[in-house]
């Protein structure tokens, strides 16, 4: 890991953020409030290449990695227009497509997510299944030389935009471990036999939650991705992706927050001196920036660990896990020094809180990441 940030790193940071400050926190929320998609800021990033900043470049991407939409997302997120779509589009569905797709899915699918043109959302996430990913019931059978899908997804992103949605669907049973055999299948959104059901939430954000239901969709033999049966592996290269991205999000929300209490602080007078001057004010807030400092170099060390096809399971859950931490309480700090004004829609904090508090739950719960240290990096009994 470089100390000091390359002159690309830091011209790619400069740049992404003064893009986003052009649209800034105001139409975001305002996008949000209308329930429309931010397209003017989706089609910016695109025209600048940014969408297809970690894809490669012989499908029209940028050639770069991880860390580098790592990036994008930390500052779009910093300026105040935390972009959930490109967790899933960009970072999963281009992940997965870019290490695991047929040389005609890159061409139909990846080229359209590196130039913008093409949305994907991403389908795990089923009510009795939680945090079980092989234990997901969503099941695909051939029938006369195709899939047929059918079952059911809850708390899906995004699909209201979506061209396509990378589902993962149990296509068998290991005999062993009678554990789920999974495979992946990108769906149209407007397949025959798809339909959706919003699932209202406390989340403000351009992006909706779905359940989907599955009626026996039928698919083409080429949306397979990866091998059948063969799907868990794949999966996980696009969820390593995820935490990370999800990090990055968390990093550049504590990043606003901490930078909008700092304003406020050294602004706001009582007394005939800033609050800022008293340690009681000070010190929660320079404690959250502190978790932050630390919950970024974890984030940027998973990032780089998977840019360089190096094992990044431990390292992408540490950084979510510690991102998630300090982004609420960057953000709760912030709302604590503004006194009655952090409750203000006009201050911009609360608005924010519920984006930040997701990450303590989703993609994967901070117990779960718990479990997973326990076991993987301190050898303990697994718990579950």
């Amino acid at each position: 890991m470089r100390l000091v940030p390359s002159e690309d790193e830091t011209a790619l940071r400069q740049v992404v953020a003064d893009v986003a400050k052009k649209f800034d926190h105001d139409y975001f929320m305002e996008k949000t409030r209308q329930g429309l998609p931010v397209d003017e800021l989706w089609d910016e990033l695109a025209a600048l290449g940014f969408l297809g900043v970690s894809l490669p470049e012989e499908y029209g991407g940028g050639g770069g990695g991880l860390w580098q939409l790592a990036i994008v997302a930390e500052e779009l997120a910093a300026a105040g227009c935390p972009l959930q779509l490109l967790v899933y589009s960009q970072s999963i569905g281009g992940s997965i497509l870019a290490k695991h797709g047929t040389d005609q899915q890159k061409e139909r699918w990846l080229r359209g997510l590196a130039t913008g043109r093409l949305k994907f959302s991403f389908a795990l996430t089923e009510s009795d299944a939680g945090s079980n990913s092989q234990g997901v019931s969503t099941s695909a059978r051939v029938v006369d030389g195709k899939y047929v899908l059918s079952g059911t997804k809850t708390f899906i992103s995004g699909v209201e935009g979506a061209d396509a949605i990378l589902v993962v669907a149990r296509t068998g049973t290991d005999e062993k471990t009678g554990k789920g055999q999974l495979s992946l299948f990108i769906v149209d959104s407007d397949a025959p036999g798809l339909s959706r059901q919003l699932v209202p939430t406390a989340l403000q954000a351009p992006d909706k939650q779905w359940t989907l239901f599955f009626d026996d969709v039928t698919l083409d033999a080429d949306r397979l991705v990866g091998e059948l049966h063969r799907g868990f592996r794949a999966v996980f290269d696009g969820l390593n992706p995820e935490r990370v991205l999800g990090a990055a999000f968390c990093v550049g929300i504590g990043r606003y927050a901490l930078d909008k209490a700092a304003r406020y602080v050294n602004e706001r007078e009582v007394w005939g001196v800033p609050i800022g001057k008293h340690q009681g004010v000070a010190h929660p807030l320079a404690a959250a920036k502190v978790e932050l400092e630390a919950a970024r170099l974890m984030m940027e060390k998973a990032a780089r660990l998977y840019d360089a096809g190096l094992s990044a399971a431990e390292t992408a859950n540490m950084a979510k896990y510690l991102a998630g931490e300090a982004g609420v309480h960057c953000l709760d700090s912030a709302i604590q020094v503004h006194g009655g004004n952090g409750f203000a829609l006009e201050y911009g904090l609360t608005d924010m809180w519920w984006l930040a508090r997701l990450i303590q739950v989703a993609p994967v719960s901070r117990e779960m990441v718990l479990n997973f240290v326990a076991e993987h990096s301190l050898g303990l009994p697994k718990s579950y």
